[in-house]
């Protein structure tokens, strides 16, 4: 039996009238994993017996008319902690890491009745945009396997792709959610800075990392997004601010609303094909009564190289606790503690993460903070600053998500710069603490486009409105990969 067609309400309402119960949707999700799984490599760990314990504890309770996640089944990023399921950030050095305690976006899912169904694939410790970097597999774009699934949250977007199952969570901290949801025709979004708690999400860039999610519709995205918001006291940097119902705007018209296009977002490196995808995607939203302006964002140009100082020298100082010590991956040809250390990290850690913390402890060393650190924090305001430009005039920003549709894999991986680059319009949005979400826009040679739509601080039910607008008015949302049984 496989239901991976039917959306979270349809599937809700099944499970209402007990016409499936939660175990059995748990089941029709497991036996799609492993039909598909060898196919897209999603998952590093799939929680069989969990799952289908907490299905069953849900069958018990019963399904809760009022709540429309009570027994859907979700995958979880492996960068967030998830309490006696294997918890890797798809890295050597965590590679047999239990953790004792559940992420607070993960106690928010139980407390829905979710069924967490495994952990998904991603790049080592988030630092990656093909999920390449991963210790213990490759995952493949549901388009095309040879090509790349996007990143770091690869293994997250391709379990939703793939019909593996409805929704997911991944984590977003230099476009990590959108760019892969853009690469495989879904939908992704990267809440406001603050808006989902932090904490049990292994840390890479604190100022930066944000927990989203990502599902087939926009209207199940923000279902999702309801469930996993709100103040959390354990996450010192997690809002305050009232959760609103993120379906709320949906289904009301856009007629009137300004949108701003940045002619920075559609200059050189754009692919012209992408551009002229979003240029249509543009003049729809207009046909339904938006005003679409160009303007400037002339900071954006160099968010790759705050980034990459920023969030390196976030890293440096988060990956300092992986040590050989405490959990995870120790050495085993080691004499003395500085071995320990040593080996340990040399050995635990994959080349990217070792090359960012590299670069990170060179911004961050004595002679060197002010010319690099300080300077990218300073150009850091500036890009803010410019947002806040755009955002007094105008509702939302509009662009493509990613420069490119997904890219061979193997082609770009020996490249940092290349790959680097290739974040060059998710960045700023993370720099900014920006919501963001990626919606599908059309295709490129039978490969998905992502329209990436950018709103101000914490008003994420525009986005939804907006979003939502453009996908009930084309069909680039129904064409689903041939492994989900489209013709694509």
């Amino acid at each position: 039996m496989s239901l991976h067609t039917k959306s979270v309400d349809e599937l809700h309402d099944l499970l209402v009238k007990k016409e499936i119960s939660a175990v059995e949707l748990t089941k029709a999700s497991l036996e799609d994993i492993e039909a598909r799984e060898d196919a897209v490599d999603s998952f590093i760990t799939v929680s069989h017996d969990v799952a289908l314990k907490q299905a069953a504890k849900v069958d018990e309770k019963g399904i809760d008319a009022s709540n429309v996640m009570s027994g859907i089944p979700i995958a979880i990023k492996d960068n967030i902690s998830t309490k006696g399921i294997l918890t890797t950030a798809a890295s050597k050095m965590l590679y047999n890491y239990t953790p004792i305690f559940d992420a607070t976006s993960v106690e928010k899912i139980y407390g829905k009745d979710m069924i967490v169904i495994g952990k998904t694939n991603m790049d080592e410790f988030a630092m990656g945009g093909s999920t390449e970097t991963s210790y213990f597999k490759k995952s493949k774009n549901a388009w095309d396997k040879r090509k790349v699934p996007g990143g770091s949250s690869g293994g997250s977007a391709t379990a939703v792709a793939s019909g593996q199952v409805r929704l997911s969570l991944g984590s977003d901290t230099g476009g990590s959610i959108r760019q892969p949801a853009a690469f495989n025709g879904i939908v992704g979004m990267k809440p406001t800075y603050g808006r989902v708690s932090r904490f049990g999400l292994i840390a890479f860039g604190s100022s930066l990392d944000q927990i989203g999610p990502f599902s087939q519709t926009v209207k199940e995205n923000a279902q999702l997004l309801n469930v996993i918001s709100g103040h959390d006291t354990k996450d010192s940097t997690s809002s305050q601010l009232a959760v609103p119902d993120f379906t709320q705007k949906i289904g009301q018209e856009i007629k009137g609303m300004k949108i701003a296009l940045p002619k920075e977002y559609m200059g050189d490196g754009i692919d012209t094909q992408v551009k002229e995808t979003i240029l249509k995607a543009a003049k729809h939203l207009e046909s339904l009564g938006a005003i679409v302006e160009e303007v400037s964002l002339p900071h954006s140009k160099y968010g790759v190289a705050v980034y990459y100082i920023v969030a390196s020298s976030e890293a440096s100082s988060n990956l300092q606790r992986f040590d050989g010590i405490r959990y995870g991956y120790r050495a085993e040809d080691i004499e003395n503690l500085d071995d320990v250390y040593v080996k340990t990290r040399s050995q635990g850690f994959g080349d990217e993460v070792k090359r960012r913390i590299m670069l990170g402890t060179f911004s961050l060393s004595s002679g060197y903070y002010d010319a690099y650190f300080k300077k990218a924090g300073q150009v850091r305001t500036l890009i803010m600053q410019d947002f806040a430009k755009v955002f007094a005039d105008y509702d939302l920003i509009l662009g493509p998500t990613a420069p490119t549709v997904a890219y061979d894999l193997n082609s770009q991986n020996h490249d940092p710069v290349a790959m680097y680059l290739a974040d060059i319009l998710t960045i700023p949005v993370n720099l900014a603490g920006l919501p963001g979400i990626s919606i599908p826009a059309g295709f490129v040679e039978g490969l998905p486009v992502g329209l990436q739509l950018i709103s101000n601080h914490f008003d994420e039910e525009i986005l939804y409105q907006v979003a939502a607008a453009f996908e009930a008015t084309t069909d680039y949302h129904k064409q689903q990969p041939v492994i989900f049984g489209g013709e694509k």
